[in-house]
Order: structure tokens, then C-alpha cells, then sequence
């Protein structure tokens, strides 16, 4: 099967972003309208089968001189083990408007091989790094 990537925000399927999304382990619970902010304020990679269909997705939050935050991706069940996801890194880290940055980050809990392939390793000084943390936010947020 052959799949095609595209940063057209148009063709993105918030249905298949959200319901994934809402049930992953890093953003369990997450209001669509969230996702909605989130896409339209990130550089988004949409995936899509031969039939037009969305199977997977990746985010970039970036001010596309320094640095990139990679976030979000994931390829549906039924379309891994195709390569999908490396087809998807590929076309990320050649993105013309992402060349020349200093700093790419993201985390991850399972897919630390995908992305050794495409330069991301382990924070050389974890020390310099510090994060907040709100796992109760999506609870909290009231519907607009």
C-alpha cells in the first residue's frame, strides 16, 4: 500500500487526531478543542491511505529558525509495520522549513529506536532540563 504525507492543515481529520489522541498514554482525556488549538498553532504532518483516509499524524511545535518540539505521532494499528513511521520521520527531518536548527526535543515512553534512526538521543545534561507538569489539566478545563 502506498501512503501519502502532507502538511495541508485542510486535509486533517480531527475525528481520527482527537480519538486517538483522547486514548494515548501521553494525552489521555484531552478536549477536542485542545487539539484543535494545538494543530492550528503546531506545523502538522497528516498520513494518508491510498483511499484518502488519515492513518497517522505528527505535530511540530517550532519557530522554524531554532528549535523543533516533535509531538503527537502515531500511525493507527492497523497501518503499522509498513513503515509508515519512518516515512514520516523522513519527510519530517526534510522539511525545507525545518533545516538548520539548533535544537530538535521530544519524549517518548516506547519509540526510542524509531527515532535513534533519525539523530534524536537520550538530553546529553538532563540537569539543564526542567519541565512543569499538570497530568490534572484536561480534568479541569471547562468546555467552551
Amino acid at each position: 500500500m502506498t501512503y501519502e504525507i502532507s502538511t495541508d492543515a485542510q486535509r486533517l481529520d480531527l475525528d481520527v487526531i482527537h480519538g486517538f489522541l483522547s486514548t494515548s498514554y501521553w494525552s489521555p482525556g484531552i478536549p477536542r478543542e485542545v487539539v484543535e488549538r494545538a494543530i492550528a498553532n503546531s506545523l502538522c504532518f497528516g498520513v494518508y491511505a491510498q483511499d484518502g483516509g488519515q492513518v497517522g499524524f505528527a505535530r511540530l511545535v517550532t519557530d522554524r529558525a531554532t528549535f523543533a518540539y516533535l509531538a503527537d505521532v502515531f500511525v493507527l494499528e492497523e497501518h503499522r509495520g509498513k513503515g509508515v513511521s519512518k516515512r514520516l520521520m523522513e519527510a519530517i527531518v526534510a522539511h525545507p522549513e525545518l533545516q538548520g536548527l539548533r535544537r530538535w526535543t521530544l519524549a517518548t515512553r516506547d519509540a526510542h529506536s524509531l527515532y535513534a534512526r533519525y539523530g534524536f538521543t537520550p538530553i546529553a545534561k538532563p540537569d539543564r532540563m526542567m519541565e512543569r507538569h499538570d497530568p490534572e489539566v484536561y480534568a479541569r478545563l471547562k468546555p467552551r
